[in-house]
């Protein structure tokens, strides 16, 4: 029998949170549902879960802090905010956080579920398709399965945007990476937001290969991006 995909939802919105839950159950997944963020933190800690969902506004322990928690203890699980609108600077803290996906309220329970199974499939799915998965950048390897950048003598994790990224770049190497492409392949939707996210990510993958002045991230203006190697 196949596995459950388990989620770990935390919404302190009593009426939303109850709502969520029994859809996500409804449609298969087995999820635990916590009122605040030190709740979600404990169950977390207690269970094995595939994907958190996490208000931003929460009492006890709001969902960034959360976020980090979890990090700490897991960093490749995907995390998805919910998110009050008009939150710009909600949206690009969480994706300083390394957050896979957001959503802002309301949104419509269809659309929660194409992000978790694109978010599943693009976790779960990386590498099955007997495409490359190691690649060599210099004085570094990347392991997209494995999410790591290695340079011979120390090991980075990274997380699942961060791996994403890299290795568009990588199958794309020495050539232009298409802004718009990148943004749909990986976050589904080519907004602003997700745009000034995908710079964040870009900045942060500068950082993970700057020990090798041989291999490099350019912006080609108007385009997009190009890794040289």
């Amino acid at each position: 029998m196949e596995k459950k995909t388990r989620i770990l939802l935390a919404e302190d919105d009593e009426n939303l949170g109850l709502l969520l839950k029994e859809y996500l159950i409804a449609k298969g997944f087995d999820t635990e549902l916590y009122p605040d963020g030190e709740a979600a933190y404990q169950g977390f800690m207690k269970s094995q879960f595939n994907l958190c969902i996490l208000d931003v506004m929460m009492p006890k322990k709001d969902g960034f802090s959360l976020a980090r928690d979890i990090r700490m203890v897991n960093t490749d699980i995907p995390v998805i905010f919910l998110t009050a609108k008009n939150m710009k600077e909600d949206v690009l803290e969480g994706f300083k956080l390394g957050a896979d996906d957001y959503l802002t309220k309301p949104f419509s329970m269809e659309e929660l579920i194409f992000r978790i199974e694109a978010i599943l499939r693009r976790t779960e799915g990386e590498g099955q398709d007997g495409n490359q998965e190691v690649f060599k950048l210099g004085k570094y390897t990347f392991d997209s399965q494995k999410q790591t950048l290695t340079d011979g003598k120390e090991t980075q994790k990274l997380t699942t945007k961060e791996s994403e990224l890299l290795r568009l770049l990588c199958v794309n190497v020495n050539k232009v990476l298409e802004r718009n492409f990148a943004l749909k392949t990986i976050w589904v939707d080519d907004n602003y937001f997700n745009a000034r996210s995908m710079d964040v990510y870009i900045t942060k993958l500068r950082k993970h290969l700057k020990d090798d002045p041989g291999v490099e991230i350019i912006n080609v203006h108007g385009k997009g991006y190009k890794l040289i190697v």
